[in-house]
């Protein structure tokens, strides 16, 4: 649904990390495009005054996007300023004033979500959310319980259709990309399904581990950082059916249709581990049991997809930092030549961060007199130029009434309902050696589908003919 493009736009929180680090250079880079023409107003309690916000401003676009004089100059101009305590009404009522003849405002809340009921209310009673939307930070809730909560909560002040669950996952180019790419290509459709895909893999590993975010970490776990969420969404946009048409509600309904689709997890499909070394993090539990990885096993109950294993794996301490998604063929029915092994079929190979590869996997004869071959990646390099930051695409479609890439209430509560039945400690967490591919355990989900395909560094150069 598209609704009115917006007047202004409010983000409280304008003093935390989340505006220095993604904020203020989206909002720049957004001038720069001509995609913002509105009044911006920071809200937050620091004793600040605007001036300082302004330097604040400056300083983050020079260390995370890089200083244009010109579009930093249009956006300082623009640029308003609110101190006050989110639990005082009167916060509002100056919000209120400030906004002035602006009617339809975006309300960004850069805020934790314990706070979402307390601003989404003093908004209400102020006259600030009356044709208004609002656009909130993940995490959505922490199980399918908590979730159905928050969503109560919000209903109360704002409609469906003025909600925008952000997830700057989304607004990646690799991962628009990957939309692209299935539904732009004739060649993929009468292959992509059961009759022709063995399996599908998606990894998400990271080489570091939580950075000094111990506390945080403890309360969400790799499940509800990056599996839920990201993972989940990619998971989605392999294996959704093309909608018919372009509209933002048409095209989270297919969305909406295959994670209804997918069966809830069981004990059996999930398991969890923690890489030795995680409970010296400072704010970590000396006997914590929370998973820094996880590797699941999904399975989608659609003629489409009706017996192909779907594989997610996230985690922390692993070899590299990549995400990668493997779609393994099926092996031609007969050996005409030689012997095709497991992991040694045709393949689509995309690698959606660092870097961004689309590969094919494929034999091709060896040279000499034997019917021999040899694997081989045919390759396609993305050559980005100059990508849009995930924050500028998404507030900018938040501001022009877009919810495409935004999630729904439904959709949300979906994707809950198939981790819930294995969240907290339903299974044991296992330890694993740091610069690992997790607990050996993992590999016990995925036997008989030729084991786990694991990102290198170098792969791509290896084998690229």
């Amino acid at each position: 649904m598209t609704v009115a493009h917006s007047d202004a736009l409010v983000f409280f929180g304008a003093t935390g990390d989340l505006a220095y680090k993604q904020i203020f250079p989206a909002l720049q880079a957004m001038v720069r495009h001509g995609r913002l023409d509105v009044p911006v107003i920071g809200v937050a309690k620091a004793g600040w005054n605007l001036d300082q916000l302004k330097a604040r401003a400056r300083d983050s676009v020079e260390k995370h996007g890089g200083m244009d004089a010109d579009a930093f100059a249009k956006l300082s101009a623009r640029l308003q300023y609110i101190d006050g305590d989110y639990r005082d009404q009167s916060t509002y009522e100056r919000l209120r004033q400030t906004l002035g003849d602006a009617q339809r405002p975006l309300h960004y809340l850069a805020i934790p979500p314990s706070m979402f009921a307390t601003v989404a209310e003093g908004l209400a009673k102020s006259g600030c959310a009356n044709n208004a939307k609002v656009v909130v930070e993940k995490p959505f809730g922490r199980d399918l319980a908590s979730a159905q909560s928050l969503n109560r909560t919000l209903h109360q002040f704002f409609p469906e259709s003025a909600i925008c669950r952000i997830d700057h996952f989304l607004g990646k180019e690799p991962v628009q990309n990957l939309l692209y790419f299935r539904f732009a290509n004739t060649f993929l459709e009468p292959i992509w399904n059961r009759n022709y895909v063995s399996s599908v893999q998606i990894t998400m590993a990271e080489s570091f581990g939580v950075q000094g975010r111990g506390r945080f970490y403890e309360e969400v776990g790799a499940i509800r950082d990056v599996v839920q969420n990201h993972m989940f969404q990619v998971l989605v946009l392999l294996a959704m059916d093309a909608p018919v048409s372009r509209d933002a509600e048409t095209m989270r309904d297919e969305k909406i249709r295959l994670f209804k689709a997918i069966r809830p997890l069981t004990p059996s499909d999930i398991v969890r581990g923690q890489f030795r070394g995680y409970r010296d993090n400072e704010g970590v539990a000396p006997d914590s049991q929370v998973e820094t990885f996880a590797a699941l096993r999904l399975h989608i109950e659609t003629w489409r997809w009706s017996g192909v294993p779907f594989y997610i794996r996230a985690g922390k301490q692993l070899p590299v930092t990549s995400t990668d998604v493997m779609v393994e063929l099926k092996r031609p029915p007969q050996n005409v030549f030689d012997d095709i092994a497991p992991g040694q079929s045709n393949y689509f190979r995309f690698r959606l961060n660092p870097d961004v590869f689309i590969s094919v996997g494929a034999r091709v004869k060896v040279a000499g007199e034997e019917m021999a071959g040899e694997d081989i990646d045919l390759i396609a390099h993305h050559h980005p130029g100059e990508e849009m930051m995930p924050y500028e695409r998404l507030l900018g479609d938040a501001i022009r009434g877009d919810a495409s890439l935004f999630a729904r209430e439904d959709g949300v509560e979906a994707a809950w309902r198939i981790i819930d039945p294995i969240l907290g400690n339903a299974t044991p967490v296992v330890e694993y050696e740091p610069n690992t591919w997790g607990p050996p355990d993992a590999d016990r989900l995925i036997t008989g589908d030729g084991g786990w395909h694991n990102p290198t560094e170098d792969y791509l150069h290896d084998n690229s003919r």
